[in-house]
């Protein structure tokens, strides 16, 4: 046997080899906490586009479902949502003030449902959306106290557009002809410090 292997390894060969261990173990515990980020990242972009997909998907159909009618009298006419009167559903459509309300059919459920008045608003830093049964109005009564549902928290910045046609140009001004809705409505929103895609939805007219 050779004097070397007698001797075993050398301060500076054992010296050597701790520091490139450290180095593997350090490019190793690295590595799992950047996948570990990495997964944590699109697990909230995948919450964050299942979440707009939602609501998105909700308002579209709520607006492509605004009412249409008259107030004229229509003897055996249908009624939607407990309205008992005898008329035509009639239409309803209104932005003022930073809200938006309007007439649809909404189903809540598989069996709850019906013509209802709908008021989409920003509360503080949530985005809500209120409901209440047109009761033989042809317009809602007061907000205060109606049922309510958070659509979306963390709310910065809610503003509603809208233009008549597809050559119109977009205005934010409150528009106040309950019975003719315009042709489009576009929501711009951020929340949780990012803008969401707009939201164009088309309305029925």
């Amino acid at each position: 046997m050779t004097r070397r292997a007698k001797q075993g390894f050398t301060l500076v060969e054992v010296v050597v080899s701790v520091a490139v261990l450290s180095l593997i173990m350090l490019a190793t515990v690295s590595g799992l906490r950047t996948l570990g980020n990495t997964a944590g990242t699109l697990d909230q972009m995948t919450a964050r586009i299942d979440e707009i997909r939602s609501v998105s998907a909700f308002l579209r159909d709520a607006l492509e479902n605004a009412v249409v009618g008259s107030r004229d009298a229509s003897p055996g006419g249908i009624s939607f949502g407990g309205d008992t009167q005898d008329t035509e559903p009639t239409a309803y459509f209104r932005k003022i003030e930073g809200s938006l309300e309007w007439r649809s059919k909404v189903l809540f459920g598989e069996a709850y449902g019906g013509n209802y008045f709908l008021r989409l608003a920003r509360v503080g830093e949530r985005l809500v959306l209120q409901w209440q049964e047109p009761g033989g109005g042809f317009e809602p009564g007061d907000w205060l106290g109606q049922p309510s549902r958070n659509i979306l928290d963390g709310v910065e910045l809610f503003e509603i557009w809208h233009r008549s046609g597809l050559e119109e140009a977009w205005s934010r001004e409150d528009y106040d002809d309950i019975e003719n809705p315009p042709g489009h409505i576009k929501l711009v929103i951020r929340a949780n410090g990012r803008f969401w895609p707009e939201l164009v939805m088309a309305v029925q007219r």
